[in-house]
Protein backbone atom coordinates (compact mmCIF):
# COMPACT_ATOMS: atom_id res chain seq x y z
CA UNK A 1 0.00 0.00 0.00
CA UNK A 2 1.56 3.56 -1.07
CA UNK A 3 2.02 5.66 2.01
CA UNK A 4 -0.74 8.17 2.73
CA UNK A 5 -0.73 11.62 3.05
CA UNK A 6 -2.58 14.70 3.82
CA UNK A 7 -0.30 17.73 5.14
CA UNK A 8 1.40 19.35 3.18
CA UNK A 9 4.44 19.74 5.05
CA UNK A 10 4.88 16.57 5.13
CA UNK A 11 4.57 15.62 1.60
CA UNK A 12 7.41 18.38 0.81
CA UNK A 13 9.57 16.29 3.39
CA UNK A 14 9.22 13.02 2.25
CA UNK A 15 9.40 14.13 -1.42
CA UNK A 16 12.72 16.19 -0.89
CA UNK A 17 13.95 13.27 1.14
CA UNK A 18 13.49 11.15 -1.82
CA UNK A 19 15.30 13.58 -4.02
CA UNK A 20 17.89 13.98 -1.67
CA UNK A 21 18.74 10.70 -2.75
CA UNK A 22 18.58 10.81 -5.98
CA UNK A 23 15.45 9.82 -7.20
CA UNK A 24 13.37 11.60 -10.31
CA UNK A 25 10.01 12.36 -9.29
CA UNK A 26 6.89 11.98 -11.66
CA UNK A 27 3.55 13.39 -10.33
CA UNK A 28 0.37 12.72 -11.47
CA UNK A 29 -2.32 14.68 -10.15
CA UNK A 30 -5.94 13.45 -10.20
CA UNK A 31 -9.47 14.70 -8.68
CA UNK A 32 -9.94 10.84 -8.10
CA UNK A 33 -12.46 8.56 -9.31
CA UNK A 34 -9.59 6.80 -10.66
CA UNK A 35 -9.69 4.61 -14.14
CA UNK A 36 -7.82 2.95 -16.85
CA UNK A 37 -7.03 6.04 -18.21
CA UNK A 38 -5.49 7.54 -14.89
CA UNK A 39 -3.57 4.07 -14.26
CA UNK A 40 -2.03 4.21 -17.66
CA UNK A 41 -0.73 7.65 -16.31
CA UNK A 42 0.60 6.48 -13.08
CA UNK A 43 2.46 3.38 -15.41
CA UNK A 44 4.27 5.54 -17.19
CA UNK A 45 5.08 7.89 -14.39
CA UNK A 46 6.71 4.47 -13.05
CA UNK A 47 8.39 3.63 -15.87
CA UNK A 48 10.26 7.00 -16.39
CA UNK A 49 10.78 7.96 -12.49
CA UNK A 50 11.93 6.55 -9.17
CA UNK A 51 9.54 7.93 -7.03
CA UNK A 52 5.77 8.15 -7.79
CA UNK A 53 3.18 11.00 -6.13
CA UNK A 54 -0.03 10.70 -6.89
CA UNK A 55 -2.60 13.47 -5.77
CA UNK A 56 -6.39 13.20 -5.21
CA UNK A 57 -8.32 16.46 -4.54
CA UNK A 58 -11.47 17.44 -6.40
CA UNK A 59 -10.79 20.86 -6.80
CA UNK A 60 -13.66 23.53 -5.85
CA UNK A 61 -11.69 26.40 -8.17
CA UNK A 62 -12.44 24.68 -11.18
CA UNK A 63 -15.97 24.04 -11.24
CA UNK A 64 -18.66 26.55 -12.33
CA UNK A 65 -21.48 24.89 -11.05
CA UNK A 66 -21.89 24.04 -6.96
CA UNK A 67 -24.13 21.22 -8.13
CA UNK A 68 -21.58 19.41 -10.40
CA UNK A 69 -18.79 19.63 -7.88
CA UNK A 70 -20.96 18.13 -5.34
CA UNK A 71 -21.88 15.29 -8.03
CA UNK A 72 -18.25 14.24 -8.89
CA UNK A 73 -17.50 10.99 -7.80
CA UNK A 74 -15.30 10.23 -4.38
CA UNK A 75 -13.87 6.92 -4.17
CA UNK A 76 -11.08 7.34 -2.33
CA UNK A 77 -10.80 3.82 -0.77
CA UNK A 78 -10.81 2.03 -4.27
CA UNK A 79 -8.81 4.86 -5.70
CA UNK A 80 -6.27 3.99 -3.33
CA UNK A 81 -6.46 0.13 -4.39
CA UNK A 82 -5.86 1.57 -7.55
CA UNK A 83 -2.32 3.21 -6.47
CA UNK A 84 -1.37 -0.19 -4.97
CA UNK A 85 -1.02 -1.73 -8.14
CA UNK A 86 1.33 0.28 -9.94
CA UNK A 87 2.59 0.77 -7.15
CA UNK A 88 3.25 4.21 -6.65
CA UNK A 89 5.01 5.62 -3.39
CA UNK A 90 2.91 8.02 -2.34
CA UNK A 91 -0.58 9.44 -2.63
CA UNK A 92 -1.32 13.59 -1.30
CA UNK A 93 -4.81 13.71 -0.25
CA UNK A 94 -5.31 17.26 0.63
CA UNK A 95 -8.54 18.79 1.58
CA UNK A 96 -9.95 21.96 0.65
CA UNK A 97 -8.92 23.61 3.45
CA UNK A 98 -5.20 22.33 3.18
CA UNK A 99 -5.09 23.83 0.25
CA UNK A 100 -7.13 26.75 0.39
CA UNK A 101 -6.99 27.78 3.87
CA UNK A 102 -7.86 31.78 3.23
CA UNK A 103 -9.52 33.77 0.85
CA UNK A 104 -7.77 32.62 -2.39
CA UNK A 105 -6.60 35.97 -3.88
CA UNK A 106 -3.43 34.76 -6.35
CA UNK A 107 -4.40 33.15 -9.36
CA UNK A 108 -2.85 31.50 -12.90
CA UNK A 109 -4.71 32.57 -15.75
CA UNK A 110 -3.88 31.59 -19.32
CA UNK A 111 -5.78 33.63 -21.97
CA UNK A 112 -5.77 33.07 -25.49
CA UNK A 113 -5.92 29.33 -24.75
CA UNK A 114 -8.63 29.56 -22.87
CA UNK A 115 -11.29 31.98 -25.30
CA UNK A 116 -12.69 28.44 -27.11
CA UNK A 117 -13.84 24.83 -26.42
CA UNK A 118 -14.58 24.15 -23.37
CA UNK A 119 -13.61 27.80 -21.94
CA UNK A 120 -16.24 29.28 -23.95
CA UNK A 121 -18.87 26.86 -21.73
CA UNK A 122 -17.08 26.84 -18.46
CA UNK A 123 -16.05 30.48 -17.16
CA UNK A 124 -13.32 30.60 -14.51
CA UNK A 125 -12.74 26.93 -15.20
CA UNK A 126 -9.13 26.74 -16.71
CA UNK A 127 -7.93 29.71 -14.21
CA UNK A 128 -8.84 27.00 -11.38
CA UNK A 129 -7.42 23.89 -13.28
CA UNK A 130 -4.08 26.64 -13.61
CA UNK A 131 -4.39 27.62 -10.01
CA UNK A 132 -4.29 24.33 -8.00
CA UNK A 133 -1.35 22.53 -10.21
CA UNK A 134 0.55 25.34 -10.00
CA UNK A 135 -0.11 25.01 -5.76
CA UNK A 136 0.30 21.73 -6.73
CA UNK A 137 3.60 21.82 -8.29
CA UNK A 138 5.25 23.97 -5.94
CA UNK A 139 4.35 21.44 -3.04
CA UNK A 140 5.53 18.71 -4.92
CA UNK A 141 8.15 20.09 -7.01
CA UNK A 142 8.39 17.46 -9.58
CA UNK A 143 10.48 16.71 -12.81
CA UNK A 144 7.91 15.09 -14.83
CA UNK A 145 4.14 15.51 -14.77
CA UNK A 146 1.30 13.11 -16.38
CA UNK A 147 -1.74 14.69 -17.83
CA UNK A 148 -4.48 12.73 -20.68
CA UNK A 149 -4.64 13.78 -23.62
CA UNK A 150 -8.58 13.84 -23.44
CA UNK A 151 -8.13 17.00 -21.50
CA UNK A 152 -6.41 18.80 -24.43
CA UNK A 153 -7.57 22.00 -23.52
CA UNK A 154 -6.32 21.35 -19.99
CA UNK A 155 -2.94 20.06 -21.51
CA UNK A 156 -2.38 23.19 -23.39
CA UNK A 157 -2.85 25.63 -20.23
CA UNK A 158 -0.54 23.56 -18.37
CA UNK A 159 2.34 23.53 -20.85
CA UNK A 160 2.07 27.02 -21.76
CA UNK A 161 1.61 28.19 -17.87
CA UNK A 162 5.02 25.93 -17.12
CA UNK A 163 6.65 27.10 -20.57
CA UNK A 164 5.77 31.27 -18.97
CA UNK A 165 6.19 31.23 -15.67
CA UNK A 166 9.95 28.90 -16.28
CA UNK A 167 8.39 26.26 -13.84
CA UNK A 168 11.03 23.63 -13.70
CA UNK A 169 8.69 20.33 -15.03
CA UNK A 170 8.45 18.59 -17.84
CA UNK A 171 4.66 18.08 -18.53
CA UNK A 172 3.93 14.51 -20.46
CA UNK A 173 0.98 14.11 -22.12
CA UNK A 174 -0.35 10.59 -22.34
CA UNK A 175 -2.87 9.51 -25.01
CA UNK A 176 -6.70 8.57 -24.38
CA UNK A 177 -7.71 5.04 -23.29
CA UNK A 178 -10.98 4.75 -24.62
CA UNK A 179 -13.64 1.78 -24.25
CA UNK A 180 -13.80 -0.86 -26.89
CA UNK A 181 -16.58 0.88 -28.83
CA UNK A 182 -14.68 4.21 -28.51
CA UNK A 183 -16.04 6.09 -25.86
CA UNK A 184 -13.30 8.15 -24.01
CA UNK A 185 -12.62 7.32 -20.24
CA UNK A 186 -13.81 9.35 -17.84
CA UNK A 187 -14.73 9.84 -14.21
CA UNK A 188 -18.36 11.20 -15.17
CA UNK A 189 -19.20 8.12 -16.96
CA UNK A 190 -20.11 6.80 -13.72
CA UNK A 191 -22.95 9.16 -13.93
CA UNK A 192 -24.65 7.48 -17.46
CA UNK A 193 -27.40 4.99 -17.26
CA UNK A 194 -26.87 2.27 -19.54
CA UNK A 195 -29.21 4.02 -22.26
CA UNK A 196 -27.08 7.44 -21.73
CA UNK A 197 -24.10 5.23 -21.85
CA UNK A 198 -24.81 3.84 -25.48
CA UNK A 199 -25.62 7.26 -26.20
CA UNK A 200 -22.22 8.59 -25.51
CA UNK A 201 -21.17 7.30 -27.93
CA UNK A 202 -22.17 9.75 -30.76
CA UNK A 203 -19.13 11.68 -29.37
CA UNK A 204 -16.65 9.81 -30.29
CA UNK A 205 -18.34 8.38 -33.83
CA UNK A 206 -18.87 12.20 -34.66
CA UNK A 207 -15.22 12.93 -34.39
CA UNK A 208 -13.91 9.52 -36.01
CA UNK A 209 -16.50 10.97 -39.52
CA UNK A 210 -14.91 14.27 -38.64
CA UNK A 211 -11.45 12.78 -39.37
CA UNK A 212 -12.45 10.49 -41.83
CA UNK A 213 -13.85 13.15 -44.33
CA UNK A 214 -10.73 15.45 -43.73
CA UNK A 215 -9.03 11.76 -45.01
CA UNK A 216 -10.80 11.99 -47.79
CA UNK A 217 -10.17 15.36 -48.99
CA UNK A 218 -12.65 18.18 -47.36
CA UNK A 219 -11.01 20.45 -46.14
CA UNK A 220 -13.59 22.82 -45.01
CA UNK A 221 -14.34 23.16 -41.20
CA UNK A 222 -18.06 24.28 -41.75
CA UNK A 223 -19.22 21.95 -44.19
CA UNK A 224 -17.55 19.48 -41.88
CA UNK A 225 -19.79 20.96 -39.23
CA UNK A 226 -22.84 20.93 -40.94
CA UNK A 227 -22.55 17.18 -41.85
CA UNK A 228 -22.07 16.39 -38.67
CA UNK A 229 -23.73 18.35 -36.12
CA UNK A 230 -27.26 16.81 -36.95
CA UNK A 231 -26.40 13.43 -35.65
CA UNK A 232 -27.02 14.89 -32.18
CA UNK A 233 -30.89 16.02 -32.97
CA UNK A 234 -31.75 12.58 -32.97
CA UNK A 235 -32.44 11.71 -29.23
CA UNK A 236 -34.19 14.39 -26.44
CA UNK A 237 -31.23 12.94 -24.18
CA UNK A 238 -28.32 14.53 -26.16
CA UNK A 239 -27.40 17.89 -26.50
CA UNK A 240 -24.38 18.97 -28.84
CA UNK A 241 -22.31 21.70 -26.45
CA UNK A 242 -19.69 22.31 -29.35
CA UNK A 243 -17.90 20.22 -32.09
CA UNK A 244 -14.80 23.03 -32.91
CA UNK A 245 -11.91 21.71 -35.71
CA UNK A 246 -8.85 23.80 -34.22
CA UNK A 247 -5.27 24.85 -34.52
CA UNK A 248 -3.39 22.66 -32.34
CA UNK A 249 -0.95 25.21 -30.00
CA UNK A 250 -3.30 27.87 -29.88
CA UNK A 251 -6.96 26.54 -30.02
CA UNK A 252 -8.58 28.99 -32.51
CA UNK A 253 -11.29 27.80 -34.67
CA UNK A 254 -9.85 27.13 -38.17
CA UNK A 255 -12.32 27.58 -41.38
CA UNK A 256 -9.95 26.13 -43.91
CA UNK A 257 -8.14 23.15 -42.87
CA UNK A 258 -4.27 23.23 -44.52
CA UNK A 259 -2.28 21.43 -41.88
CA UNK A 260 -2.37 19.37 -38.43
CA UNK A 261 -5.63 20.12 -36.40
CA UNK A 262 -7.58 19.18 -33.20
CA UNK A 263 -11.07 18.05 -33.39
CA UNK A 264 -12.86 18.49 -29.87
CA UNK A 265 -16.14 18.11 -29.22
CA UNK A 266 -18.20 18.62 -25.82
CA UNK A 267 -21.99 16.56 -24.97
CA UNK A 268 -24.50 16.46 -22.74
CA UNK A 269 -26.03 13.27 -22.01
CA UNK A 270 -28.45 14.06 -19.60
CA UNK A 271 -26.98 15.81 -16.87
CA UNK A 272 -23.60 14.34 -17.98
CA UNK A 273 -21.20 16.26 -19.72
CA UNK A 274 -18.87 14.93 -21.87
CA UNK A 275 -15.54 16.04 -24.01
CA UNK A 276 -13.54 14.58 -26.35
CA UNK A 277 -11.04 15.47 -29.26
CA UNK A 278 -8.18 13.76 -31.87
CA UNK A 279 -5.50 15.17 -33.52
CA UNK A 280 -5.15 15.27 -37.16
CA UNK A 281 -1.72 15.23 -38.33
CA UNK A 282 -2.46 16.79 -41.82
CA UNK A 283 -2.94 15.23 -45.56
CA UNK A 284 -2.87 16.15 -49.14
CA UNK A 285 -5.22 18.39 -50.68
CA UNK A 286 -8.56 17.24 -52.69
CA UNK A 287 -7.55 17.15 -56.05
Amino acid sequence: MPELASFIPAIVEIVKNARDHGRSIGFVPTMGALHAGHLKLMQEARRENNFVVVSIFVNPLQFDRKDDLDRYPRTLAADMAVCSTVPVDLVFTPSAAELYPREQRAFVDVPGLTNHLCGAFRPGHFRGVATVVAKLFNIVRPDRAYFGEKDAQQLAVIRRMVEDLNMPVAVVGIPTVREPDGLALSSRNKHLTAEQRQLATLLPQMINEARSRLDEGERSASTIREALEPMFRTHADVRLEYFEIVEPSTLAPVERIDGPVLIAGAIWVGSTRLIDNMRWPGGQERN
